[in-house]
């Protein structure tokens, strides 16, 4: 997390807003005009009240009066409504921005930050979260800085009409702002709190979808259901328990706070009687309170949204002040091949370290094994090498050049890496294949496909290559996704392709496929590997044992039986395991 000093949410929306800020000055200015022209009214209301009083009888006075009252409503209406278009084309400037800046950062920040956390979380706040605070910022800004002015202007004029009726009219004031801070004491932690629930919710809820399969499978039906139904409890309990927490005092306040007239009206007739004010003045401070209690409940009403958005900006700026991987724009040295080296490189998960003083050369041009117990850092080194993260000490080089002296976007083109657990996309199975070379032709995403052995299967689907394959991938077997991730993987026709485990998923037979079609598809080119199969990397030309974050031994298959006992007993148990297999 950055450490600079944490900033206000209103500097936060006003960067956001960027050029759309001459939009919400034009919106308070109308929305300033349109309070205005709607608190006119009450003095011509009054205005009337004193001729009635004086006993006017003049037809086209009170004609006039009304004509004015009507023309002040419509300038209401009608500048109320551009003040609203002007805000909300603001708002959406500022949604776009945050979702923008939301995106980019993803893309800025270390991969495997953003894969250590639910991909529903960012979903969350991304969609959900962001959307809920259109409302409040495409109204808060121009009706609050307007209806905070024009209370101030009717107590200006209340004031010179008789001090002592306003001060008097205000006494419910305090005690409807004590009961308000009662009421908004400690709403921020609740809400936040209502926001920890809701993201327990709705990643329990993708959880419980994405998992129905093994959970009916090995009847964990009812305690994963469990797991859920809490879930949803806590997510409304919390919900509730604010709410009932703040009900008294919502009510007090809200009962006290527009409640001027309970002292104004006693008082004002006691002044009165005693020919302290007249009946004009009197009329003018009781319909001129009237038109206090309007803009000053919509003032307290937005409090409560004010709060809320203010957490949803501080979850939004939680993300924005994560830590990035800095890369330069340009290329200041060329790289020399495609060899990489380890110089020393720890590496840990948070304050848990992973990897200790790493050293190790992948030449350019060879197939490289790493094999280690689960656990070992196999992985970590294989994400470092794809620039999942910077190493915490110690470089990471590429062709002699530290690969922290890459631009990522350039850095990328030489890495093809596959999981296995890779994502498709709800596209075409040409598509998602064509994403490792958007300028692929179908003839070469094709030729990629047989290369791997897909083409077979894909032909068997339902419209062929046009076949979606559905939100991640959904429609196909773990095996075929990973068989067209591989696909992918060589057609972007990188330098260095890294397969983490990526034949996980398929049965012996394919994974032998896969090994000839990958072994034909890497001529002149890097290959890493980590499989759990270790007869599928005894020809690799180096085989590196990792255990407990260290490189222990590294060699052929022939030297490693000799000198690494470690290895020795893993390919024991793979063999032993594979001769039970043919039992």
């Amino acid at each position: 997390m950055d450490s600079t000093k944490k900033r206000s949410t209103l500097s936060r929306v006003l960067e956001f807003a960027g050029m759309n800020r001459s939009s919400y000055i034009l919106s308070v200015i109308f929305a300033t005009v349109s309070v205005l022209a709607g608190f006119i009214p009450y003095f011509f209301v009054a205005k009337i009240v004193r001729a009635l009083i004086d006993g006017e009888r003049d037809l086209s006075f009170y004609l006039t009066q009304c004509g004015i009252v009507s023309l002040c409503w419509l300038v209401n209406k009608a500048f109320h409504s551009i003040s609203t278009t002007f805000s909300h084309r603001a708002t959406f400037g500022v949604l776009a921005e945050i979702r923008r800046r939301l995106t980019k950062k993803l893309s800025l920040m270390p991969l495997g930050d953003v894969l250590e956390d639910a991909s529903g979380s960012y979903k969350n706040i991304i969609v959900e979260r962001v959307d809920s605070i259109e409302t409040t910022l495409a109204h808060i800004i121009p009706e609050l800085i307007s209806n905070a002015i024009v209370p101030i202007g009717i107590l200006v004029i209340m004031f010179t009409v008789n001090w002592k009726l306003t001060l008097l009219s205000l006494i419910s004031v305090p005690l409807g702002l004590l009961f308000y801070c009662f009421m908004m004491a400690g709403s921020g932690e609740s809400f936040k709190n209502t926001m920890v629930k809701t993201k327990a919710l709705n990643d329990t809820a993708v959880e419980y979808i994405n998992g129905i399969e093994v959970i009916k499978a090995f009847g964990k039906t009812k305690t994963s259901y469990e797991k859920f139904i809490v879930a949803a409890k806590e997510g409304a309990d919390c919900f509730i328990e604010w709410m009932r927490r703040c009900n008294v005092w919502q009510n007090l306040a809200l009962t006290l706070l527009p409640a001027q007239l309970l002292t104004l009206l006693p008082f004002t007739g006691l002044f009165f009687m005693q020919g302290k004010i007249d009946g004009a003045d009197a009329m003018l401070l009781i319909i001129l309170t009237l038109g206090l209690v309007s803009p000053f409940m919509v003032v307290a009403g937005h409090m409560d949204n004010l709060k809320k958005t203010g957490a949803i900006i501080d979850e939004v700026s939680s993300i924005l002040d994560k830590r990035e991987l800095i890369r330069p724009e340009t290329m200041k040295d060329k790289p020399h091949g495609s060899t990489i080296e380890f110089k020393d490189v720890h590496f840990g998960y948070g304050k848990e370290e992973v990897l200790h003083g790493v050293n190790l050369t992948i030449k350019e041009g060879t197939v490289n094994a790493l094999v280690g117990p689960s656990g070992s850092g196999k992985s970590t080194i294989a994400k470092l090498i794809a620039s999942f993260w910077d190493p915490d000490q110690g470089t990471v080089t590429y062709g002699g050049v530290d690969i922290k002296d890459f631009p990522l976007a350039d850095y990328n083109k030489n890495i093809a890496y596959v999981s296995q657990d890779n994502y498709l996309f709800d596209e075409t199975v040409m598509e998602n294949i064509r994403m490792g070379n958007p300028d692929a032709s179908d003839e070469e995403v094709i030729n990629a496909a047989k290369a791997c052995g897909c083409h077979e299967f894909i032909m068997n689907l339902e419209k062929g290559y046009e076949t979606k394959t559905g939100g991640a991938g959904g429609h196909l077997s773990g095996g075929e996704r990973q068989r067209i991730s591989i696909a992918r993987a060589m057609l972007k026709n990188a330098p260095v392709v890294i397969l983490d485990e990526a034949t996980a998923y398929t049965d012996p037979e394919n994974e032998a496929l896969v090994q000839r079609s990958v072994a034909r598809l890497i001529a002149g080119r890097t290959l890493i590997v980590i499989a759990h199969r270790l007869s599928t990397i005894a020809s690799a030309d180096r085989i590196f044992v990792i255990d407990n974050g260290n490189v222990t031994a590294a060699g052929t298959q022939e030297e490693l039986l000799e000198k690494s006992p470690l290895y020795k007993e893993m390919w024991e148990a793979h063999i032993s395991s594979k001769d039970s297999e043919v039992a």
